[in-house]
């Protein structure tokens, strides 16, 4: 991890700057992966899942023998952490389940909005060397919440062409059926356009790598609705003298771990925290089952010092972080500066670990800055809202003339005229 000591704010446009891969030579990559899917369906996502994971050709459907068979092989302990994380995400995402009032703006104008479900939608869920049940649990139950009809999930299998007995597990809890041994971009493309196998959707969920991510942008622009950006996990501490180094270090490689891509940051303004956290995550991460990638990522990584713990949050709000841990002895009270993060932990006792599986926050959240104008996944994210009105005859009467005006003054005068003949029949009654 490189030491940053007192940068210079203009510095700091820089310093908040991801890893990536190079613009050009991903999009092209990932098109031309879309593209395939596009035109040629399953062969396509069976050529892909072979060259890139080492999987052969076979059936895309997970048969529902396969899911009931993976119930056998997790541990009852794990059933009941599992069972105890969905109970608790159910909880906080069933109060965002808030009905909306009708709204009489005039006399005989009554205006209301109705939350429907999005029919069919995509969860994408990385699977590969870590299968990422939870993020089944924090995609499936906002949806099932929310009422879609049709939920389609695809996730990569293993070598041996199984899906991970765990994400299959979590599934049937769920109550979801449709899932796909698809991985990758090509899983984007194959729920974006459908394939012989695999369902089109209306709306694509999940995080995963640079080629995910850009494989969702690009389905958004050919017209499949996605939930946001959600690139390479990324942490950001702030944290005060008092902090526990071992903690922080713990926090910074618990997300390091996810990949080689991945950033995680300290910010603090005391120059012996620096030392010692650096120190202790030279100590962690040698006993990682996923070392090798954690090292990776944190030639990404920085330990910044800056003046105060105000300037400490003015970077973090600038770098818009993923998750943000504020361990600090009034995190509180800075917590009420913060603007731009995807979910916030508050104390030295909440660590990030605890978002990612049980706490009941969601943990599909904005990356790469994204943060500054989007939000994290939510019941919402399910749902559209349609609105309605009702105008009766005093409501005519009373907005007819002001929205005559209105269209005048646009030169609409077909839609001064659907005012008119209404106030006109009045008038003859």
């Amino acid at each position: 991890m490189k030491i940053i000591v007192f940068p210079q704010k203009e510095t700091w446009d820089e310093l908040c700057r991801r890893p990536a891969i190079a613009g050009n030579d991903l999009e092209k990559i990932v098109r031309g992966i879309m593209n395939s899917v596009k035109s040629e369906g399953d062969v396509a996502i069976n050529r892909y899942s072979e060259k890139f994971d080492g999987v052969p050709p076979g059936n895309l459907k997970v048969s529902s023998d396969e899911i009931l068979e993976s119930a056998r092989h997790v541990p009852k302990e794990l059933k009941n952490a599992i069972i105890t994380a969905k109970k608790n995400i159910e909880n906080f995402h069933s109060s965002q389940l808030i009905p909306e009032q009708v709204i009489e703006t005039v006399k005989g104008v009554r205006c209301w909005r109705k939350a429907v479900a999005i029919e069919k939608v995509g969860l994408y869920v990385p699977g590969g060397s870590a299968p990422l049940f939870s993020t089944l649990l924090m995609l499936g139950i906002p949806a099932k919440l929310a009422g879609c009809k049709e939920i389609v999930v695809s996730t990569p299998s293993g070598k041996d062409g199984k899906v991970n007995p765990l994400i299959l597990y979590t599934a049937q809890l769920i109550g979801i059926s449709e899932i796909f041994k698809a991985g990758g971009a090509q899983a984007i493309a194959a729920m974006a356009y459908g394939t012989e196998s695999i369902p089109k959707v209306y709306k694509i969920f999940g995080p995963g790598n640079q080629y995910v991510t850009k494989a969702k942008e690009l389905a958004q622009q050919d017209g499949i609705s996605i939930d946001l950006p959600a690139g390479p996990s990324e942490v950001l501490v702030i944290a005060d003298k008092k902090a526990n180094p071992v903690f922080i270090a713990a926090d910074l490689l618990s997300q390091a771990e996810h990949g080689p891509d991945i950033q995680v940051i300290l910010l603090t303004d005391d120059q012996k925290l620096i030392e010692e956290v650096k120190s202790e995550v030279e100590k962690q991460v040698k006993l990682l089952l996923r070392k090798d990638i954690t090292l990776k990522a944190l030639q990404n990584s920085k330990l910044i010092l800056l003046p105060s713990l105000e300037d400490c949050l003015d970077f973090s709000n600038l770098y818009a972080p993923e998750h943000l841990i504020l361990n600090t002895i009034n995190a509180n009270s800075l917590a009420d500066n913060v603007i731009n993060a995807g979910s916030v932990f508050l104390g030295k006792f909440s660590c990030e670990s605890a978002g990612d599986y049980a706490s009941g926050t969601n943990h599909t959240l904005p990356t790469n800055g994204y943060a500054k104008n989007y939000s994290g996944v939510s019941v919402e994210s399910f749902l559209k809202k349609i609105t309605f009105q009702e105008v009766n005859a005093e409501g005519i009467k009373t907005l007819g003339q002001v929205i005559e005006l209105m269209a005048e003054a646009e030169s609409l005068n077909g839609h001064k005229n659907a005012v008119s003949v209404r106030l006109k029949s009045l008038q003859n009654d």
